[in-house]
């Protein structure tokens, strides 16, 4: 493999703190490198330095000669006074570009709701966003570096954005390196993981999901180590303490040894754990949405809604942006009455929001954290101990330090934290999650999801993040336009998955794609033909046919129980597996994608038979 950028010894301080200290990594033809860790541990200043945006304190990056670079920044910064086409094509002439597939390509992916004569001025801050994404995956590039690339992007066009860089090079050229949050991205695009952490670089084999396990081996063996160190302390410091006349006449060596492990016991990682919170009896009634329309003026939002919403049920809700969701969600929080129908609800409901606005916290912007839990109750209960505020912040990731500082002052991951522990110390027993992965680092999402685990009321989330909807809800909807282009909320028993293919046939009939590939993000364009597409009744089954397709279905459940069982084996084989057998860790990997795709193959013929049963 070609080298094509490296860095050596690197070193970046700031005022207050090191972010990077002696980090030495490479990147060569072929790589496809995702990047996690904390916010705030380094990931975008070691993305920025080795694309040559910003020198590091000490050590140096080297890049191959004639090597080409492109890096999709946080900053979406963008010439003024510019056309959207004039941004993505540059001064290329439109027989040049419009006869480029990878540039049509692009357009469609990721631009189609924007006119290419619109001002870039004129743009908002997601759609320039997408422009500065375009305007890079137009051009060619040996390396491609993409910091947070799914912001702004709806789950269709993640879906197409991972596609895309799947098939940007052959086999073993060109190399990608990726910030995301988003972890079903990662493990669709990267085959090598970086973590960054504790001012270093740590390298991983394989994407998201074999970094996770790698890195609870490694957890568990520092576990291990740190139990044994542990004892050896209670020991040493047992054997300190035995009264202080003997204490002179202990062997120097002794004292030695015991202090040294008092001053090497690493610093604790904050644990982010919150365990089931009282919440407000729910009754067996909580909201029905019933024949539910929405119109403003002339132009019907979302139509012929019909949804019971059931104690304990844990829904996503998919659709592109537009599509209705926000309007879905006012029904069920009762901020906006239907245009028809009625939304009815239990005597005992209580629906609290995350929203992506943050705006419940600026009424006490100037307050301080600790005084801002403190206000609302002096103790609380969570996995059956007693905790003051502080401690129950600390426990969600505060550190002692942050706990003193103005809520303005937080960061967007601290904010997000500090919203949704204020909403479930309400005790709401419905809660709506829009968009609740903002600003949020891998780890702190997985303790979010965490939580979410243990809270028993009713969980309702619009995201696009497949991997936190999958991971948490139990059951998706989605919104798509119907004949008129009103939304109509339909059930997904296939997931996200059945989505996607229910916006491929949509957009099928627009002729606007490229054969083969359908984004979601072209729903909203199909009107009123696609509608019908989507619509097309089923043929009736003969007496012989039903029986024969609920024999096929009944063979297929069986199928999927035991490739599940397969699936499980498998995980557990990989938990146990050692981490230094990267051939071993293949095998088994290779194992668990044929036995999913099986699996997954087998549930779409599921679901055809299912609606040929209907």
């Amino acid at each position: 493999m070609a080298h094509l950028l490296g860095a050596e010894q690197l070193r970046v301080e700031y005022p207050t703190r090191v972010v990077l200290d002696g980090v030495t990594v490479g990147i060569g033809d072929g790589d496809r490198i995702g990047v996690v860790g904390r916010n705030g541990d380094g990931k975008s200043t070691l993305l920025r330095i080795l694309a040559g945006k910003q020198e590091p304190d000490a050590g140096r990056v080297t890049r191959r000669r004639g090597v080409t670079l492109g890096m999709l920044d946080q900053a979406d910064a963008l010439a003024t006074g510019q056309s959207v086409l004039t941004t993505i094509v540059g001064d290329r002439a439109e027989h040049e570009w419009a006869g480029d597939a990878r540039v049509r390509d692009v357009l469609a992916g990721l631009v189609p709701d924007i006119p290419g004569d619109t001002l870039v001025d004129d743009l908002s801050g997601g759609q320039r966003r997408r422009v500065a994404l375009a305007a890079l995956l137009s051009r060619d590039w040996d390396i491609v570096i993409l910091d947070e690339p799914t912001n702004h992007l709806d789950i269709g066009g993640v879906a197409w954005l991972a596609e895309h860089l799947k098939r940007r090079w052959p086999r073993g050229q060109g190399a990608l390196v990726v910030v995301t949050h988003d972890r079903w991205f990662l493990d669709e695009v990267s085959e090598n993981t970086w973590e960054v952490h504790d001012r270093i670089v740590e390298p991983f084999e394989g994407g998201y999901a074999a970094y996770v396990l790698q890195r609870m081996e490694r957890d568990r063996q520092a576990a291990t180590i740190e139990a044994k160190r542990q004892n050896l302390m209670k020991k040493e410091l047992a054997w300190l303490r035995r009264g202080a006349p003997a204490r002179t006449a202990k062997p120097k060596f002794r004292i030695e040894a015991a202090n040294a492990l008092i001053a090497d016991v690493p610093e604790m990682r904050n644990p982010v754990e919150l365990t089931q919170l009282a919440t407000t009896r729910l009754g067996k009634d909580v909201i029905d949405l019933l024949d539910v329309s929405v119109a403003y003026g002339e132009t019907t939002i979302i139509r012929d809604v019909e949804w019971r919403i059931a104690p304990g049920e844990r829904t996503g809700v998919l659709g592109v942006n537009g599509a209705g969701k926000s309007t879905l969600l006012k029904l069920i929080d009762g901020s906006l009455a239907p245009t028809t129908g009625r939304v009815k609800r239990g005597k005992t409901v209580v629906v609290a929001t995350l929203d992506q606005q943050l705006a419940d916290l600026s009424a006490v912007a100037d307050e301080r954290v600790s005084a801002v839990i403190a206000s609302k109750r002096t103790t609380y209960v969570a996995g059956g101990k007693e905790l003051t505020p502080g401690q129950l912040l600390e426990r969600l990731g505060f550190t002692s330090a942050q706990l003193s500082t103005p809520v303005r002052d937080l960061s967007g991951g601290q904010k997000r934290r500090l919203q949704l522990l204020l909403i479930l110390l309400d005790e709401p027993n419905v809660l709506i999650m829009d968009e609740p992965t903002n600003d949020l680092d891998t780890d702190m999402l997985a303790a979010i999801e965490d939580l979410l685990d243990t809270w028993p009321g009713t969980l309702i989330v619009v995201s696009h993040d497949r991997y936190l909807l999958e991971r948490v809800t139990d059951q998706q909807y989605a919104i798509l336009p119907g004949p008129d282009g009103a939304g109509r909320l339909r059930h997904l028993p296939g997931g996200v998955d059945e989505y996607l293919r229910l916006a491929a046939r949509l957009a099928a009939p627009s002729g606007g794609q490229d054969a083969g590939r359908a984004t979601v993000a072209s729903v909203s364009g199909a009107q009123s033909g696609a509608g019908a597409a989507g619509a097309a009744s089923v043929p009736a089954l003969s007496g012989a046919e039903r029986r024969a397709a609920e024999k096929e279905l009944a063979a297929i459940d069986r199928k999927l129980a035991k490739l599940q069982g397969r699936v499980d084996e498998l995980h557990v084989e990989l938990a146990e597996h050692d981490v230094a057998d990267y051939e071993g860790l293949g095998r088994l990997h290779e194992s668990l994608r044929a036995v999913e795709s099986e699996r997954d193959a087998l549930e779409t013929r599921w679901l055809e038979l299912g609606e040929l049963l209907a």
